[in-house]
């Protein structure tokens, strides 16, 4: 799913969108204003080339920033709904059971931000090889990638189901 400008645009349930919204409002208001006095606080310490707490809070500020670059791409091009309903074909926001090097695998195919972090199920993105290799493929279909190895992998779709969270 790709808009005009090129930029990829993510499913995500209205929980998950809730949830990131909410993460990004506290970075973007409470989480900058508490970094920016750690690192207040750490340069009134003196010598900022061997002071570890300033290095450490302007590390974490560039994680904060990251994070809001990101919260706010993902936002911004989110297609907020309830999860497709599963009908034997593999697509975003679907959950695949798949034959993997001879394991049966259960993950759901979208955005790790879908599952948050409360969920053990697995998430790979439609992006990754192995989504793109089984984007539309139906139920009993085998198809192939190539890993980061180079090692060719095939995969075979199991079930395709409705997420449910």
């Amino acid at each position: 799913m790709n808009d005009t400008a090129g930029a990829t645009t993510q499913w995500l349930t209205q929980e998950a969108h809730d949830r990131l919204t909410a993460e990004l409002e506290h970075l973007s208001t409470t989480g900058r204003a508490e970094i920016a006095k750690r690192i207040e606080a750490a340069r009134d310490e003196g010598d900022l080339k061997e002071n570890g707490g300033y290095h450490a809070a302007k590390d974490e500020q560039g994680k904060i920033e990251a994070r809001i670059r990101t919260l706010i791409e993902l936002l911004r091009t989110a297609v907020v709904g309830v999860p497709p309903t599963a009908h034997g074909v593999v697509e975003p926001g679907t959950v695949v059971t798949a034959t993997i090097l001879g394991d049966d695998e259960r993950f759901l195919l979208g955005n790790r931000e879908i599952v948050g972090d409360e969920s053990d199920i697995d998430v790979y993105s439609e992006a990754s090889p192995l989504g793109q290799a089984i984007l539309g493929a139906s139920i009993g279909d085998t198809v192939s990638y190539t890993a980061p190895n180079g090692k060719e992998i095939a995969v075979t779709i199991v079930d395709v189901s409705t997420y449910t969270g």
